[in-house]
């Protein structure tokens, strides 16, 4: 059984841990240097409150986390902040076993809760599971930025995939932070 939660700082070496294969052994993430704990806790607080971090665990155990996801800023002008970019990892010894989708669907609803708008994934391409994933969850292909990164010696395309979390209003109300919202499933 998998439990989804939100995020605390202690848990930041396994996430860096999850991540680190992402960044040293593929083209998943666009870094270059694996993050260790103290950035990972760097970013999550960087969150300020507003941004969910969540992990799935292992039903057994609270600090077996399988998984995480997050979302931040999309991008910095006031007029993006009802939009966020997504992401999701997932430990190596369970991909493909629905952890991540579980955990993206807890993502997208908590993201709906708090009242933002718009969610955008951003994708390396290729990534046939990553894309299923994420459309599996709401999302739909958006665009497609032609050799924008260059890593492990090559260029490598960018799609971006996008959701929406909820109908516009005018004027919209602001997101409520996550830490008022928690995370939400269903």
């Amino acid at each position: 059984m998998v439990s989804i939660r939100a995020a605390r700082p202690e848990d930041a070496a396994t996430i860096a841990a999850i991540y680190a294969p992402y960044v040293l052994g593929g083209t998943v993430s666009f870094e270059t240097e694996a993050p260790d704990a103290r950035a990972i806790r760097t970013r999550m607080a960087a969150s300020d409150g507003l941004y969910p971090w969540i992990v799935a665990t292992s039903g057994e155990d609270d600090a077996a986390i399988l998984a995480y996801a997050y979302a931040t800023r999309f991008r910095d002008r006031p007029a993006y902040k009802w939009t966020v970019e997504t992401s999701v990892y997932v430990a190596g010894a369970v991909q493909g076993q629905g952890v991540g989708r579980l955990l993206y669907e807890a993502l997208v609803d908590t993201l709906r809760a708090q009242g933002f708008i718009q969610a955008i994934g951003v994708i390396s391409l290729p990534n046939d599971q990553s894309i299923k994933t994420h459309e599996a969850v709401g999302f739909r292909r958006a665009g497609v930025y032609r050799e924008i990164g260059y890593k492990q010696g090559r260029w490598i395309d960018v799609g971006f995939w996008q959701c929406t979390l909820r109908d516009t209003a005018t004027p919209p109300a602001d997101p409520r932070p996550f830490r008022n919202v928690g995370v939400v499933r269903g």
